[in-house]
């Protein structure tokens, strides 16, 4: 073990953390009780479930697709998820089912996809580059694990690990196996994820393979194209650069620049993250860390969004964060979270739950409508009223990729090691923790992060020394932190983002924090050019907009004075119950301009007072305008 494995922590899981908030509990409500549900019927209705009977044949409409695959996997995963904290036995059993309809269609060589069985049967593995039949794979393990670990049953565990078998005997350096890897990464992490459920080293080895080839000479997907075109020929044709698109233009350790599709990025980084702390490679670590700079400080909007354009799903160039058009995937912003969370269990620094806490507030959750049954598949921070959220797409990714999430959202709260117990987000409910042979038991107190106050309550059996490490967010300026009432400077314990106070703690111990949430302007770096004199209202974690069902005006029109007042409020009537924002503005007055389009005259302002609200909420209500950027001047 080296010095990278001996600094780990460990998530504690959703199992062992209960949440009771008034933020996220409502939501994961929805979730269990509205999304998963809906999406199920989305996925029969389409056909996504019943193709795994294999009955379709040529001629037949509805043909499968290459990712269909993917969508019931999620699903399962989310389903799973759900399963584990609240028993459902109807869920269980129409689970059952369709993992028995997976089953039956797996090949008797342990092959399982629906498109490559039957719509192009005897072509396996010769589109790597397009037809997403590793990314398919990846999901469906995520999803075997899940299962198993919710319910104990094997039934898509062996399922997935006989298909891990299989893909294993196809890819690696041996003679006779293919030098490949996939155009869509995922298979990485999830083999990863499947290693840790069964002890079978083969499968980290392969996610080891499958990383490390990426991006070498002889180029796989170069030779795969010499005479044959891929099933997104056409599009890939369009860009500037295929290698880029995928990440495979340099092996995984030179690359320091966020490039090509932003989802396949964070699912990449994510793995290389795992791979970094499994097997305690510090050249995986280094690339993530300069990629993670990259990412963060010059290509990320407000929201913890990714990715500026619908050209490539993905990036551009750095500071090119464009407002109406920008793309900001929510699959791209869960896995921005993703590869966070890894980053945090190797490296405790703040600074990526920083990032985690700003993609799970603004830029996930905007991505489903607050009654669970519409979706965002780009979230742009402007809108013109012509933007809204779907029932469902014909590229299903990201419902289902928000539904795991929030169905496994406990996880993403604390972790330990050895010596200490962290809390990364502020989310009332408990958690439960073994620490040196004994059981102990947090409760958090909050209604974070509409209010500043945290308490934290530890239930011990017997007094025990050990850290416990609470992070300061970046965006708090000023905190004040208690122990059984006793004041502590929080700048002589303050490390990386997180305050750590080691000390004997005894039973109903109480830890308080004041986390000061004033409201804050935010402006972008000056070579942001689409936000060049603006500014963002922001409060905690939450980032503001505004809407025009409040603002009864063109948003454009609006500017926030330098010493105009905004002041907040709770509204329990408002989208849920949210803190919203008013205050003093000015509006552009154009009863002067007549019909003339120009004139030698500068507008004048009038008085005007705005009501922003969280940018997650937005296109909840009537259809109309939405800016999170506003003029100020």
């Amino acid at each position: 073990m080296n010095l990278l494995q001996q600094k780990l922590l460990k998530p504690i899981s959703f199992t062992n953390v209960v949440i009771d908030d008034v933020f996220w509990s409502p939501r994961m409500k929805v979730n269990r009780e509205q999304t998963i549900p809906h999406q199920y019927t989305q996925c029969k209705e389409t056909g996504r479930i019943e193709a795994f009977k294999l009955n379709w044949i040529h001629g037949m409409e509805n043909e499968p697709h290459i990712f269909w695959d993917s969508d019931v996997a999620k699903w399962l995963e989310a389903a799973s998820y759900s399963l584990a904290t609240h028993p459902d036995p109807e869920l269980d059993k129409l689970v059952d089912e369709v993992i028995a309809l997976i089953s039956s269609a797996q090949q008797p060589d342990g092959y399982l996809n629906v498109y490559f069985t039957v719509v192009k049967p005897g072509e396996r593995w010769t589109d790597l580059r397009d037809a997403h039949e590793l990314y398919c794979a990846g999901h469906l393990m995520e999803a075997g694990v899940a299962h198993f670990e919710a319910t104990k049953k094997r039934t898509l565990l062996d399922v997935v690990c006989r298909y891990a078998d299989h893909i294993d005997s196809i890819f690696g350096y041996e003679d006779g196996k293919k030098r490949g890897y996939c155009g869509h990464q995922e298979i990485e992490l999830a083999l990863v994820k499947l290693y840790r459920v069964t002890g079978e080293k083969r499968y980290l080895k392969l996610s080891h393979f499958f990383i490390d080839e990426r991006g070498q000479e002889p180029h796989y997907f170069t030779l795969e194209k010499e005479d044959s075109k891929g099933f997104f020929h056409n599009f890939m044709n369009h860009l500037d650069n295929i290698k880029e698109y995928n990440q495979s233009h340099k092996p995984v350790r030179e690359q320091s620049k966020v490039v090509g599709h932003s989802v396949r990025a964070m699912y990449m980084y994510s793995a290389m993250a795992d791979l970094a702390g499994e097997i305690g490679d510090e050249s995986l670590l280094k690339a993530c860390e300069r990629l993670w700079e990259h990412l963060h400080m010059k290509n990320m909007f407000i929201t913890g969004g990714i990715g500026s354009t619908g050209k490539n799903e993905g990036f551009t160039y750095d500071y090119d964060l464009p407002n109406e058009t920008s793309y900001a995937e929510t699959c791209a912003a869960i896995g921005l979270v993703y590869w966070n969370h890894r980053m945090l269990q190797l490296e405790c620094d703040g600074k990526y739950a920083d990032a985690m806490e700003r993609a799970l507030y603004n830029g996930v959750i905007s991505g489903v409508s607050l009654d669970g049954k519409k979706f965002f598949y780009a979230n742009p921070l402007a809108s013109l009223g012509d933007r809204h959220r779907k029932e469902w797409f014909g590229c299903a990714c990201c419902p289902p990729n928000l539904a795991r999430l929030l169905a496994s959202l406990g996880s993403y709260i604390y972790s330990q090691n050895i010596d200490d117990i962290v809390v990364h987000l502020y989310v009332q409910g408990e958690a439960k923790f073994n620490v040196h042979g004994q059981q102990m038991k947090l409760k958090q107190k909050t209604n974070y992060p509409w209010n500043e106050k945290i308490s934290i309550n530890l239930e011990l059996e017997r007094p025990d020394t050990f850290g416990v490490k609470l992070r300061i967010p970046e965006w708090c300026k000023k905190a004040k932190l208690k122990v059984n009432n006793r004041e502590f400077d929080i700048t002589d314990l303050f490390d990386k983002g997180y305050v750590r106070i080691e000390r004997e703690w005894k039973n109903n111990d109480l830890v308080e924090l004041e986390l000061f949430m004033p409201i804050e302007r935010i402006y972008s770096h000056p070579k942001v050019r689409q936000n060049s004199n603006t500014v963002a209202i922001q409060r905690g974690p939450i980032i503001y907009c505004l809407e025009s069902i409040d603002n009864s005006c063109s948003l454009h029109e609006i500017s926030l004075p330098p010493e105009g007042v905004l002041e907040s409020g709770y509204d329990e009537t408002l989208l849920g119950g949210v803190v919203k924002i008013i205050g003093e503005a000015e509006l552009v007055d154009d009863n002067a301009w007549e019909n003339k389009l120009y004139s030698t005259n500068k507008p004048k302002n009038k008085p005007f007072q705005i009501t922003a609200i969280p940018y997650y909420a937005w296109d909840n209500r009537a259809s109309g305008q939405m800016r999170v950027w506003i003029h100020e001047g």
